[in-house]
C-alpha cells in the first residue's frame, strides 16, 4: 500500500500531491460550490477524487460537468458512483486509491478558502514537527452571512488533541480543515479504511493519527462550514434517537480504541473505562435535559452502579425527582455562580 504514497510525485515546482476526498449523496443544491472553490485554489498540485454515494439527484451531472475546468487547472479528477453506503463507505472508497502526500476530506456542502490548500502545505512543508494541521473555520448559513468561528485555542502547554477528541473539549470536528500527512495516516491506519458506522467519520480519521503525533494550527479562517437545516447532526431531537446515535458513539469510540496498534493493553483499559463513563454521564444528562424521569432513574442507576457517580450527579438526580431538592439547588446555583465571579475578582 506504501507503493501508492510513492506516486504522488511533485511537479515541476516541487510542489507535493494534496489528496482531496469528498463523498456526497444528493447534493445538487449545494455541491457546485465546493467543486468551485477547489477550481480556485491557489494550490497546483492535486487530486480530488468525488465519491457519489447512490445520489438520486443531478449530483452526477453537476460534478461531471466541470470535468474540463479540472483538466484546465491540472486537477487529477476521479469520479467513483457507488450504491449508497453512508459517509464512511464512501470515504474508503477513496482512501483506498488516494497518492497524495498529504491528505484532506471536505465535506460536499462546505466551501475551501481560495488558499486553503497552499496555506497548509506549506505550513506542513517548513514544520516536520507535526503530522497534521487545523485551520480556524467560518460558520455560515444558506445565504453565506458570517455566523461565527469554530477553532480549537492552540493549547499554551501538554496539547492532547487525542484526549480532547476523546472528550470533545475544545475541539470542532471538519475533514476539510484538517491536513494530515498520507504517511502518518497510514502508518497509523495500514488498512486504509474506516467502520463502516453511521456516526464519527472524522474520528476515525484523526484519533488513531494524534495518538502518537502532534497537530500544528493556522489561526486563519480557511474553511467555510455550511449550517443548514438539513444536516445529519440536527435530525436527532427526541430523547431516544440521542440516546440512540450516544450508543453509537460509544461503541466507534471503542472499536476506534481497540483499533490502535502501539497503544498497550492497560492504556487501553484506562480508554475503555473512560470512555464507558463519559458516556454514560452524557446519557444522564440528556434525561435530565429532557426532564424524563423513568430515564433519569435509568442512567442514575448505571451511573451508580459502575461507581461513576459524583456529588452533582446525585445532586441532580435528587433534584428531579423530588420537588424541595430541585428548587433547592436551583436557589444555590445563582449564590455558587455568584461567589465563582467574586472569589476571581478578587484573585484577579
Amino acid at each position: 500500500m506504501t507503493k501508492r504514497i510513492e506516486e504522488g510525485k511533485r511537479n515541476k515546482k516541487g510542489n507535493p500531491l494534496v489528496s482531496i476526498i469528498t463523498p456526497c449523496y444528493n447534493g445538487e443544491l449545494f455541491v457546485h460550490r465546493l467543486l468551485d472553490s477547489i477550481v480556485s485554489q491557489t494550490y497546483d498540485n492535486m487530486e480530488f477524487i468525488f465519491i457519489n454515494d447512490g445520489s438520486t439527484d443531478s449530483t452526477e451531472d453537476i460534478v461531471l460537468s466541470y470535468t474540463d475546468k479540472f483538466k484546465s487547472k491540472g486537477i487529477q479528477f476521479q469520479y467513483i458512483y457507488q450504491e449508497n453506503r453512508g459517509v464512511a463507505g464512501a470515504l474508503n472508497q477513496g482512501l483506498g486509491i488516494f497518492r497524495g502526500d498529504y491528505l484532506t476530506w471536505p465535506d460536499s456542502d462546505d466551501i475551501l478558502h481560495v488558499d486553503n490548500i497552499s496555506a497548509r502545505v506549506d505550513f506542513l512543508e517548513n514544520n516536520r514537527e507535526y503530522s497534521a494541521v487545523l485551520t480556524d473555520s467560518m460558520l455560515i448559513d444558506q445565504l453565506g452571512n458570517d455566523l461565527g468561528t469554530a477553532r480549537r485555542i492552540p493549547p499554551l502547554h501538554d496539547d492532547n488533541l487525542f484526549s480532547d477528541l476523546i472528550n470533545y473539549k475544545n475541539v470542532y470536528l471538519a475533514g476539510g480543515a484538517f491536513m494530515l500527512r498520507s504517511s502518518a495516516f497510514i502508518k497509523s491506519n495500514p488498512g486504509r479504511s474506516i467502520y463502516e458506522s453511521s456516526v464519527g467519520q472524522n474520528l476515525q480519521m484523526l484519533l488513531p493519527v494524534f495518538y502518537n503525533n502532534k497537530c500544528g494550527y493556522i489561526s486563519q479562517r480557511l474553511y467555510y462550514i455550511y449550517v443548514r437545516d438539513g444536516s445529519h447532526s440536527r435530525q436527532t431531537t427526541d430523547l431516544q434517537g440521542f440516546i440512540n446515535r450516544w450508543n453509537e458513539y460509544e461503541d466507534l469510540l471503542l472499536n476506534i480504541i481497540n483499533s490502535i496498534v502501539d497503544m498497550s493493553k492497560s492504556e487501553k483499559e484506562y480508554w475503555y473505562d473512560a470512555i464507558n463513563q463519559l458516556c454514560a454521564r452524557d446519557r444522564f444528562m440528556f434525561a435530565i435535559q429532557y426532564r424524563d424521569i423513568i430515564k433519569i432513574e435509568e442512567f442514575y442507576g448505571l451511573l451508580k452502579k459502575n461507581n461513576y457517580d459524583t456529588f452533582r450527579d446525585r445532586l441532580l438526580y435528587l433534584s428531579e425527582k423530588y420537588t424541595f431538592v430541585h428548587y433547592f439547588y436551583h436557589f444555590l446555583k445563582v449564590p455558587w455562580g455568584l461567589l465563582k465571579r467574586i472569589k476571581g475578582s478578587l484573585s484577579g
